[in-house]
C-alpha cells in the first residue's frame, strides 16, 4: 500500500488514500479540491525522498467541511495575589479527504505514444 507524508499547516501527517484527517483550518470552500506538498512518499518497493522525484509526486485532497475542535479549558493561578482566571478555547479544524496519491513510478509506467513505423521500399 502507497503512503505518502504530506505538509499542510506547518505540521505533517501520514497519508493512505481514503484517509480523512482534521487539519488547521485551510483557506478553502467545502468541496474544494486541494494539493498538500509532499515530503516523502514510499510504495511496497520504493521509498522517495529527494527533490528531484519528490516534484513527480501528487496528492490530491478535497475538503470535507469546517469544523471546530473540543473545548480546552485553561486555568491560571497566582499564588498569594488572590488571582484565579478560567479561560477557553476552541480550535478551527478543517477535515480533508485523501483521494488518489500518485507517485514518481506512475508516469513512467503510463504507454508512451509510439509512431508508426516507416518502411522504405527498395529500389532496384
Amino acid at each position: 500500500m502507497a503512503y505518502a507524508i504530506i505538509d499542510i499547516g506547518g505540521k505533517q501527517y501520514r497519508v493512505e488514500e481514503g484517509d480523512s484527517l482534521l487539519v488547521d483550518r485551510v483557506g478553502a470552500d467545502e468541496g474544494a479540491k486541494v494539493a498538500p506538498r509532499a515530503v516523502l512518499y514510499a510504495d511496497g518497493r520504493t521509498a522517495v525522498m529527494d527533490g528531484t522525484d519528490l516534484g513527480k509526486v501528487k496528492v490530491d485532497a478535497v475538503v470535507a467541511e469546517h469544523v471546530k475542535g473540543p473545548k480546552l479549558r485553561v486555568n491560571t493561578y497566582r499564588p498569594k495575589k488572590r488571582f484565579k482566571r478560567r479561560m477557553g478555547h476552541r480550535s478551527h479544524l478543517t477535515r480533508i479527504e485523501i483521494r488518489k496519491i500518485t507517485g514518481p513510478s506512475a508516469a513512467k509506467r503510463a504507454p508512451a505514444k509510439k509512431e508508426p513505423a516507416k518502411t522504405e521500399a527498395k529500389e532496384d
